[in-house]
């Protein structure tokens, strides 16, 4: 059953590819424009930019600039479309992986 369910998993993966690249990059490059304008290291960027995709908001990271508090909106916004799009491969990797196993 795991070895069907990551097989459907890869194959929504090739699928959804071009639409998880797109939010990653939006994601990312507003991590680094943040960063830049924050003064931030790129492990500090990074770290921030995910934490604040992912909704989890630690808050030890802060943008004091107006731009780079705007910039925020762009990774939240991503970061939502990014846990929704894994969680919907997830489920149809599974209902595949179930199908296959049925047949």
């Amino acid at each position: 059953m795991r070895r069907l369910f990551f097989a459907a998993l890869l194959q929504q993966v090739r699928v959804l590819w071009p639409i998880f690249s797109g939010v990653l990059v939006i994601m990312i490059g507003s991590g680094f424009v943040i960063g830049r304008i924050e003064g931030w290291r790129i492990g500090e960027t990074l770290y921030f930019t995910f934490v604040t995709g992912l909704t989890i908001g630690y808050g030890d990271l802060a943008p004091k600039h107006t731009v780079a508090r705007m910039l925020i909106l762009p990774i939240g916004l991503s970061g939502i479309v990014l846990t929704g799009l894994v969680a919907a491969a997830s489920v149809q990797a599974l209902e595949a992986a179930g199908r296959d196993k049925a047949e």
